[in-house]
């Protein structure tokens, strides 16, 4: 079968709209990947963050997670320096490694996104995270065996949950 080009139908400063032939998606500008960090403490709390997004109108729990090679400084980032990078950025842990787990499509129907999912592990805490200037992103530490309560307790609340949370937890409780 072969995969036709994709024809350009908007650009917008961060985000395209394509087609490919009858089938039309969004697209990132100016990335090489997609990150997501599973971080679970020594002390077996997983680290999670919290952040309104926009196109839900909700605050969102999530794992930490950003855009690889999207600042002009670092056009070709490796996918786990960037996972270095943004776990830093939104929760303050360092982590020693990073271990590739998985990788696969975020909304195959709407997006061309793939993610990445790394297991950050020798976590040590040296800032307080937050996000960059552009982010106001509230971290959590929740043991892991508490995390599936957790969650519905903040889904009463009227939270909504990135479904990277349940990918990343599987992989924690392994």
């Amino acid at each position: 079968m072969s995969v036709e080009e994709p024809v350009l139908i908007a650009d917008s400063k961060h985000i395209q709209l394509v087609r490919r032939g009858h089938w039309e998606y969004v697209r990132r500008k100016g990335v090489t990947g997609i990150v997501g960090i599973l971080a679970v403490t020594d002390a077996g709390k997983m680290i999670l963050v919290e952040q309104y997004r926009p196109p839900i109108g909700k605050r969102v729990i999530e794992i930490p997670a950003g855009l690889a090679g999207d600042t002009p400084d670092a056009p070709t980032e490796e996918l786990a320096q960037a996972a270095q990078r943004e776990l830093l950025e939104e929760t303050g842990y360092e982590a020693s490694s990073m271990e590739f787990l998985c990788e696969g499509a975020a909304s195959a129907g709407i997006t061309d996104e793939i993610i990445t999912l790394f297991r950050a592990t020798g976590l040590k805490q040296t800032g307080k995270g937050g996000g960059d200037e552009s982010e106001s992103i509230e971290v959590h530490e929740v043991l892991v065996g508490e995390v599936p309560a957790w969650i519905e307790a903040r889904k009463l609340q009227g939270r909504e949950v990135d479904l990277k949370v349940y990918v990343a937890l599987c992989f924690a409780q392994r």
